[in-house]
This record gives structure tokens, C-alpha cells and sequence, in this order.
């Protein structure tokens, strides 16, 4: 069994290194008191957990039932394929509708569905960034039709992904990253559970699966337990550099031959695949070119994408923006 499973966090008090968070949501669950809620924060730093938390906690036993979560990523790169398959959403899909009035379909069904001994019911998007602005101000009419017996909840990694006019109705909640400290003793915590044999790793290790996790415990977790399953050849280090690392230098690779195209699908692959958000990917870029590009006119662009990302909210468009950018002058003009 994946350790990230077995210690899965099952109440907020096995929530680490989001104390203030963690203690607004136990305020809201104590009063029954729920406004509709934008979490945003990286990969791995608690946001989905939390709310599970949070319905456990107002919910019980019926928390199940009680809270509805579309993952809105899956759906929308998936299409109406992920709805008809899905079993969730099958007997709600219409085959001649298209997937934005299926959507719209769907939620105000599970919205409209009464609370189980209950005054309200949660609703949850996560992967909220992926929300087009078509599904987005759907909902923006529905958070106002559903107030008064259902909540919504966006669980986002980049907040300037949602509109405003849903951002003006939610609480913002920002989950930063886990500092390597607390990764590390998440970390320490489940070796001693497992009772992994000291043989089996080493502290140096271990410090660096924290550093390389930039605050992801899921993801220091699963290098955990693959380091300890099976010694690595060519030691830890050299195998954490060939993951997204790799992926991130082959962008540059393909861009020197000016296949743009290609290094799009190798972008696509870090964000669906790695599941890494547009700044995180940037992130990555951004050390591949310390190692084997340094070029400050790729400095410039990555910053251009950087601060365009976070006003503009669409990732992809700024991706192929900054490709096509790189190509034109850095890579055409050597």
C-alpha cells in the first residue's frame, strides 16, 4: 500500500504546518458557520485533505454523502468521455448536450439535491484553475441560487485563475508550502511507524528528498517509500534529477531545434501528467536554465511569463507565449 494512502491525514489535528488555516476551518466546523470558500496553495501542502476534514467534522458520519467534489481538471481535459465514464456523473450525462451545459446540468442537480441531516451540503471544485470562464460564471449564478442549502468550495493552485466576481463571494484560504523541516519530520514519523531499518536509508537522503520536495509532502513521502523499497543505483540524487528536472532541460533541447510544437507537448506533460501548476513549471524552467542555458534573455522571459501568469490566470496561453518567445530571441538569433 502507497504510504500517501496509509497516512492519509483522517482529522485536522494530523494536518502539519497549516496551523492557521487549519485553525479558521475547526472555528467554521465548531459554529456550523460555512462561507463559500477559494483555497489555493502548491501540490501536496493539505488543501484537498482539509476539506475532507471539514466535512467529517460537520457532517459525521454522513460526511460522504454531505459533500460532492468534481474534479474539474479530469473534466475538462477529458471531456465528455470523463462523464460518461465516470460513475458519479453517468446517469446525470446527456450524449447530445454539450459539455459546458452537461456541467452546468450536473452541478445544479447535486446543488439542488437535499442536505442529509444537515442545514447546507458542501460542493468542491478541485483543480479549480482548469474552470473555463464559461463554467466559472455559471457558477457564480448558482452560488447565489444554492446559498442557502449548499456551499462552494474552490480548491485552486493559482488563485488568479477564478474571476473575480466568484473570488469577491469566497473566503480566500492560502496553504503555503511545508518547510523542510516538517517534511522531514513527516517523514521520520512514518519511517518509525513502518519500522524501516535503519540499512535501508540514511539521514543525508532523507534531507535531501525534503529539499527536493519544495514543500510537497505527498511527493517527499512517495520518494520515501521508493528509496526504501528499492536502493537506487546511482545513488537518490541523480534519480530525483531525472524526473521533472530532465523533462524541464528537454524543453530547451527541442526549442534550440525550433520545434515549438513538440515542446509544447513536453510542457502539457509536466502540467497533466506531474501535475505541476504554470509557476511551478516556470520553477523548473528556471533551474534547467541555471544548468545549461544561462541566458538572461531566457531570464527576462520566464519573468515576463511569471508575472503574466499571475495577472492574466491562464496557464496554457503564457506557456506557449513564453515558447514561442524563447524560440524568437534567443534560439533563432544564435
Amino acid at each position: 500500500m502507497l504510504w500517501i494512502e496509509k497516512y492519509r491525514p483522517e482529522t485536522f489535528e494530523d494536518i502539519r504546518g497549516q496551523d492557521a488555516v487549519v485553525g479558521m476551518l475547526k472555528a467554521f466546523s465548531a459554529d456550523s458557520l460555512i462561507p463559500h470558500l477559494l483555497i489555493s496553495g502548491r501540490h501536496g501542502t493539505g488543501k484537498s485533505v482539509a476539506v475532507e476534514c471539514l466535512a467529517k467534522e460537520l457532517y459525521g458520519e454522513f460526511w460522504k454523502e454531505n459533500m460532492t467534489v468534481i474534479q474539474t481538471g479530469a473534466l475538462f481535459r477529458g471531456g465528455k468521455s470523463y462523464l460518461e465514464n465516470e460513475e458519479k456523473f453517468s446517469h446525470l450525462y446527456k450524449k447530445d448536450a454539450s459539455l459546458i451545459n452537461n456541467f452546468k446540468y450536473i452541478v445544479r442537480w447535486f446543488a439542488s439535491v437535499k442536505p442529509l441531516d444537515a442545514e447546507f451540503k458542501l460542493m468542491v471544485f478541485d483543480e479549480a484553475e482548469a474552470l473555463t470562464f464559461e463554467a466559472q460564471q455559471a457558477l457564480r449564478r448558482m452560488m447565489e441560487r444554492f446559498s442557502g442549502t449548499c456551499r462552494f468550495i474552490f480548491i485552486t493552485r493559482t488563485q488568479s485563475a477564478i474571476i473575480p466576481a466568484i473570488a469577491s463571494r469566497a473566503l480566500p484560504l492560502f496553504f503555503r508550502p511545508l518547510s523542510d523541516e516538517i517534511v522531514l519530520e513527516l517523514m521520520t514519523a512514518i519511517l518509525a511507524q513502518e519500522n524501516v531499518p535503519a540499512s535501508a536509508y540514511n539521514e543525508e537522503e532523507t534531507e535531501l528528498i525534503a529539499a527536493a520536495a519544495q514543500g510537497d509532502a505527498r511527493k517527499a513521502i512517495l520518494f520515501c517509500q521508493m528509496n526504501c523499497d528499492s536502493r537506487i543505483e546511482g545513488g537518490f540524487e541523480e534519480y530525483l534529477e531525472s524526473e521533472t528536472g530532465n523533462i524541464a532541460r528537454s524543453v530547451f533541447r527541442v526549442l534550440r531545434k525550433g520545434d515549438i510544437e513538440k515542446a509544447k507537448s513536453v510542457i502539457e506533460i509536466l502540467m497533466l501528467e506531474y501535475g505541476l501548476s504554470g509557476p511551478e513549471v516556470l520553477e523548473e524552467l528556471s533551474r534547467a536554465r541555471k544548468q545549461e542555458y544561462n541566458d538572461p534573455r531566457i531570464t527576462v522571459a520566464l519573468a515576463n511569463a511569471d508575472m503574466m501568469m499571475r495577472d492574466a490566470g491562464n496557464e496554457y496561453i503564457q506557456m506557449d507565449a513564453l515558447l514561442s518567445s524563447i524560440v524568437k530571441e534567443v534560439f533563432l538569433v544564435e
